[in-house]
C-alpha cells in the first residue's frame, strides 16, 4: 500500500478505504491551503481534528468544508496558536495538556516563506522562529499526549536545499540576510527536528518524519513577487533539463497535502521514521545544486540534529 502512490496522488486517494474513527490528530495552520485540505480529508475519514491557527475568525470560515465533509466520528475543534509568539505557543500547549486528550498524529503544517527580514515577538528571525522554534516548543510541550504508535510529521520543503542551519548565527546577526537563505535554514531545521525527535521517542513507539509537499499555489508565497516565482521556476527547469528530469509542474492542494497524510498514516513507521519524504515516497540522499528531488545529507545528519536541538533549547530557554 505504501509504495503505490506518487507525485499526482491526492489526499483522498492516499486514504481510500482508511477508517480514522477514534483517532485524534493535531494540524497546525488550518486557516488556508494545505492545512485546510489536510484537516478536511482526515475528518472525512472519521478523525477528530484539532486545528490550530493564529486567526480563529479566518480559520472558522476557511474550515467550513472540514465540518461539512466530516464523516461519522469525525469533527474539527479550533485552537488559537501564533507560532511567532512563544507566549501563544505555550498557552496553546498548556491548554491541550490540561484537556488531557491524547493524539495519534501531529502534523506541523503552518509556516511562513521568503518574507522580508523581521523578528518574532521573542526576537528570533521570523522564518526560523516561526517555522522551527514555534513548532519545537509546541510539540515538545505536548509530547506527553502522544500515544505509543503516534507520529509527528513536520512540513519541510525542497527549499531546505537553499541552506543548512547556522547554529552559530541563527538570527542573521552577523550574516547577510536573504529571504530564501532564511527559508532554507528553517526548512532544514524542520527536518533535523524530526530526526532528533524520532531518536528520542522511537523506543516508546513514537516516530517522526519530515515531508516536502511540492510546489503549490497557496498563501505561503504571498511575500514573493510574480517575477521572483517565474525566475525560480526557470532556474528549476534549467537544472532539470541539464539532468534529463521533467519540467516543473504545480501540484494541486490535494496533491500537495497527500504526502503529509501518507507519511503520517499510510506508510510503514520504520520506513519514514527520521526520514524525509516527497511525492508519497521516502526521498533519496542527493548532493548538488537545484531544488528538484531528494534530500541533502546535512538535513538528516544525526549529530547535527542533536546540536540544533541543544541550540533551540538555549534559544527558547526551556529544556525538553
Amino acid at each position: 500500500m505504501a509504495g503505490t502512490f506518487g507525485a499526482t496522488s491526492t489526499t483522498d486517494e492516499v486514504l481510500e478505504g482508511v477508517n480514522l474513527r477514534g483517532k485524534r490528530i493535531l494540524v497546525t495552520g488550518v486557516s488556508a491551503g494545505l492545512g485546510v485540505e489536510t484537516a478536511r480529508t482526515l475528518a472525512a475519514h472519521g478523525a477528530q481534528v484539532v486545528g490550530a491557527a493564529r486567526d480563529l475568525t479566518k480559520a472558522k470560515t476557511a474550515t467550513q468544508s472540514v465540518r461539512d465533509q466530516a464523516a461519522a466520528g469525525g469533527g474539527l475543534e479550533l485552537v488559537e496558536l501564533d507560532l511567532a509568539s512563544l507566549a501563544s505557543v505555550r498557552a496553546c500547549a498548556d491548554g491541550l495538556v490540561a484537556a488531557a486528550k491524547p493524539f495519534d498524529l501531529v502534523i506541523a503544517n503552518a509556516g511562513v516563506m521568503a518574507c522580508p527580514k523581521g523578528k518574532t515577538s521573542d526576537g528570533f528571525e521570523t522564518q526560523f522562529g516561526t517555522n522551527h522554534l514555534g513548532h519545537f516548543v509546541l510539540v515538545n510541550r505536548i509530547a506527553s499526549l502522544l500515544k505509543p504508535g503516534a507520529r509527528l510529521v513536520n512540513l519541510s520543503s525542497a527549499g531546505h536545499r537553499f541552506s543548512d542551519v547556522d547554529i552559530e548565527d541563527p538570527n542573521f546577526d552577523h550574516t547577510p540576510y536573504t529571504e530564501f537563505g532564511a527559508y532554507g535554514r528553517s526548512k532544514t531545521a524542520n527536518i533535523l527536528f524530526a530526526v532528533e525527535f524520532d531518536r528520542r521517542h522511537k523506543a516508546k513507539g513514537i516516530r517522526a518524519t519530515a515531508v516536502h509537499p511540492g510546489g503549490i499555489h497557496t498563501e505561503l508565497a504571498r511575500h514573493m513577487q510574480p517575477e521572483a516565482i517565474e525566475k525560480l521556476i526557470a532556474d528549476i527547469d534549467t537544472a532539470a533539463a541539464a539532468s534529463g528530469a521533467p519540467a516543473f509542474a504545480w501540484k494541486t492542494v490535494p496533491q500537495g497535502a497527500a504526502t503529509s497524510v501518507w507519511s503520517g498514516i499510510v506508510a510503514a513507521a520504520d520506513a519514514v521514521g527520521s526520514r524525509y519524504c516527497e511525492d508519497c515516497q521516502v526521498a533519496e540522499l542527493v548532493e548538488g545544486e537545484g531544488l528538484r528531488g531528494g534530500v541533502r545529507p546535512y538535513a538528516l545528519d544525526a549529530e547535527h540534529a542533536k546540536a540544533l536541538w541543544a541550540k533551540s533549547e538555549q534559544m527558547v530557554g526551556e529544556k525538553f
